[in-house]
């Protein structure tokens, strides 16, 4: 049993990107797609598909939290190589839950990073938090 799913998606991120890995695979829960959407949106990553692995395919097509379903991430590289994910970091772990408020989200290196949120509202970046006006638990910072 895993218990903390979240930094072990954000482990095999880091690994792909020191080693220059154009995809990643894990194992999909519905947060570790909507982090992934986060990052897409926020252009961390290219993009991302939830799906299952049959006869050596990967279909795409199915939902997060299946059974047996695979979330496939595919990293991002500038024209020269050069990585967009610099640094990917856990805020808040089981053992010590890390929330902030509305009033309290600063900007993750002066704008040049986000800080990824777990809100009434559903996951979001810091940005579309202050945007919305809402707080929560911080899962994760990227610069």
């Amino acid at each position: 049993m895993m218990t903390d799913p979240i930094a072990d998606m954000l482990t095999r991120i880091r690994n792909a990107n020191a080693i220059e890995r154009p995809i990643v695979e894990m194992k999909a829960t519905k947060l570790k797609a909507n982090i992934a959407q986060v990052l897409k949106d926020e252009g961390f990553i290219v993009d991302f598909h939830v799906g299952k692995q049959e006869a050596g395919e990967f279909k795409d097509g199915h939902k997060a939290g299946e059974p047996g379903t695979i979330l496939r991430v595919y990293l991002k590289y500038g024209p020269e190589g050069e990585k967009v994910i610099r640094m990917l970091r856990r805020s808040s772990r089981p053992g010590r839950r890390y929330y902030q408020g509305a009033k309290e989200l600063k900007k993750v290196l002066d704008g040049l990073g986000i800080a990824v949120l777990s809100t009434s509202k559903g996951v979001m970046s810091d940005r579309q938090a202050r945007k919305v006006g809402v707080g929560g638990e911080v899962l994760c910072v990227v610069w």
